[in-house]
């Protein structure tokens, strides 16, 4: 893991040296920059993404994001193992957000959410 893009490593102060390896790359989409986070978060390990969610989310977050699926799951006829990922399906998109907004992207893309 020695990217300087590493989401659990990654420093906004190096996104200038990143920028400037990149600079031939066209600028990814937002659903490119999701894909690219999945196939990150696919490699890691159980460790590292661990120290991912606690160096990018705070805890209060991950309490809502538990506290609010269990109570948006009950109003839904959903089985219960989708009713368990609700939380992680928050937190991807927290991740993912929070990824956008340290990769400062420009706002030419309608934000779907």
């Amino acid at each position: 893991m020695n990217d300087p893009r590493d989401p659990i490593r990654f420093d906004p102060d190096a996104l200038e040296s990143v920028e400037t390896d990149c600079a031939d790359d066209h600028p990814l989409t937002r659903e490119e920059l999701a894909w690219e986070l999945v196939e990150v978060l696919d490699a890691l390990s159980i460790e590292e993404l661990n120290e991912l969610v606690a160096k990018n989310v705070p805890l209060d977050s991950l309490e809502f994001f538990s506290h609010y699926a269990s109570e948006f799951a009950e109003g839904l006829t959903m089985d219960a193992a989708t009713q368990k990922r609700l939380p992680n399906l928050m937190l991807l998109g927290y991740l993912l957000r929070v990824l956008e907004d340290r990769l400062v992207i420009e706002p030419d893309e309608p934000f779907d959410a």
